[in-house]
């Protein structure tokens, strides 16, 4: 073989290896779903939210959670006009916030009101896999025996979801581990009297801190119960949560990094959603494109 010709295969040889490397790469799957909670961006979604939804879907989401469902409506759209929007943008939402208290059950008749019904009925025209109610009633937090009763409820919730093909949710606060009712934390009340099979947890890290929760021990303490993650990192702060608030992720003392690689390998967390909701200076917008740079920096 002549040299000439040595030297152009042997290129072509190193062309196509590295060609074939960057196809496995590119092919190298994503250690989870993640999203957006637009609630990070819920000034521009109040604006305008097709323009912001096409702004996030061309930062490389693809997974968005929407934190706003009015008289049974999504940022001012019906189920369907909502999920055709979605659909045209490429954007999933497999999962949305929608508090669901005590005005929701009707005690006398055993069965939910037609406001929660109707709740599930457009979180599954959406195409949601989780109704998750991201809060809990004041009302419900002051004794034992009625939070208990309330848990039975969202053990309810669970199936009357799953008769949609998908499940409900809880996602914390900081109250749950700062408050305890008969000596027992409301967060271990709820976790204990709550079916797996019917009610996903979705644990939102930062939120916890300043209510003397951390994600490390609650997911060493419960294996395989977190679904869902809210992923956050947390610095010190004036006013909020207990005196901290969201940041970049990687900035704060969360470390987020490595509770996210817990979840993933030890809490059974498949959904990682971002939500930041303080900024330091940054349009929001900004930050949730920093963050999700991050995320994908970390192999999500």
């Amino acid at each position: 073989m002549k040299r000439r010709d040595f030297l152009q295969k042997s290129a072509l040889a190193l062309a196509g290896t590295a060609a074939l490397s960057s196809e496995l790469l590119a092919l190298k799957p994503k250690k989870g779903i993640v999203g957006i909670q637009l609630y990070s961006i819920r000034d521009d979604m109040k604006k305008d939210p097709l323009a912001n939804l096409k702004k996030v879907a061309e930062m490389g989401y693809t997974d968005v959670e929407h934190a706003n469902y009015i008289n049974r409506k999504f940022y001012g759209y019906s189920a369907k006009e909502f999920r055709k929007i979605l659909d045209d943008l490429g954007l999933k939402m497999p999962s949305g916030h929608t508090v669901m208290g005590s005005k929701h059950w009707d005690e006398a008749k055993n069965d939910f009101t037609d406001s929660w019904k109707q709740t599930v009925e457009d979180a599954a025209i959406c195409g949601q896999k989780y109704v998750i109610s991201p809060s809990l009633d004041i009302s419900m937090r002051k004794d034992l025996d009625q939070l208990k009763h309330f848990m039975d409820v969202f053990n309810k919730s669970g199936e009357l979801c799953q008769k949609s093909g998908m499940k409900f949710g809880y996602h914390n606060h900081d109250f749950e581990f700062s408050l305890k009712l008969s000596s027992v934390r409301v967060y271990d009340i709820i976790m204990q009297n709550t079916d797996p099979k019917l009610v996903a947890q979705q644990l939102d890290i930062g939120n916890m801190y300043g209510g003397g929760g951390r994600a490390l021990d609650l997911l060493a303490q419960y294996p395989g119960r977190f679904e869902l993650m809210h992923v956050k990192d947390e610095i010190k702060s004036e006013s909020e949560h207990g005196g901290w608030e969201s940041s970049i992720l990687g900035v704060g003392v969360i470390g987020t990094k490595e509770v996210i690689e817990v979840g993933r390998k030890m809490g059974g967390t498949k959904y990682f959603i971002i939500e930041q909701e303080s900024y330091q200076g940054k349009a929001p917008l900004d930050a949730m494109k920093e963050d999700l740079a991050i995320m994908k920096k970390w192999g999500y």
